[in-house]
């Protein structure tokens, strides 16, 4: 099997509200990570085209899901990319707006494939953690990538492992990725190719 290759990526809606969300026909892979963690950066290095996610320096930008239609070598499927949870520059009003919207796109989307989970790979957030446990609960299949690993020395990198797996509750290491570098790229998206494989049972 050849290495899983993203040809183009398209902007399909901007959901504010579970009404607005598009209909399930194609399969979906959803990025979810905390405020900052460089979510929309990542977006972006992954599926090849820097302008696709708005990168901004204040946390909590992304204030909707956002469906990006993918073509591949295999699949055609939705990135979805979830708004960030923990702190977030936002009005009170907007974050408790998120909640119950993550969580009914969770619950409702038979087509949801499994989730990219991004942690900042210097640091584990009790935020991190409970995201981790709510997917688990909810049976949802995970990949966890940790950002800016060009931030993270070599020599330390088996530490830094360790310690995100212990404080995720995690058994399977995480994937580095460095959206400035490209590291971890071609590993992460072969990883969502097999989220896409997996036939997924009903929640």
């Amino acid at each position: 099997m050849g290495a899983f290759k993203i040809f183009s990526a398209e902007f399909k809606a901007s959901c504010g509200a579970i009404e607005q969300f598009l209909k399930p026909t194609l399969p979906e892979v959803a990025i979810v990570g905390r405020s900052n963690v460089g979510k929309s950066s990542a977006i972006n290095c992954l599926v090849n085209h820097k302008g696709l996610a708005k990168v901004g320096k204040t946390p909590g930008k992304t204030q909707t899901i956002n469906f990006f239609q993918i073509d591949t070598n295999g699949p055609r499927f939705m990135l979805v990319d979830l708004p960030g949870y923990g702190f977030a520059k936002v009005p009170e009003r907007i974050r408790e707006q998120w909640i119950p919207l993550i969580e009914e796109y969770f619950r409702m989307r038979q087509n949801l494939q499994g989730i990219v989970l991004l942690v900042d790979s210097r640091r584990v957030q009790d935020s991190d953690r409970g995201m981790v446990e709510w997917l688990e609960q909810l049976k949802i299949p995970m990949v966890v990538v940790a950002t800016k690993a060009d931030k993270v020395t070599r020599g330390k990198r088996h530490a830094t492992v360790r310690e995100l797996r212990d404080g995720l509750g995690i058994e399977e290491d995480p994937i580095f990725l460095s959206a400035h570098s490209g590291e971890g790229k071609q590993m992460v998206l072969d990883r969502v190719r097999d989220l896409l494989a997996v036939k997924t049972s009903p929640r």
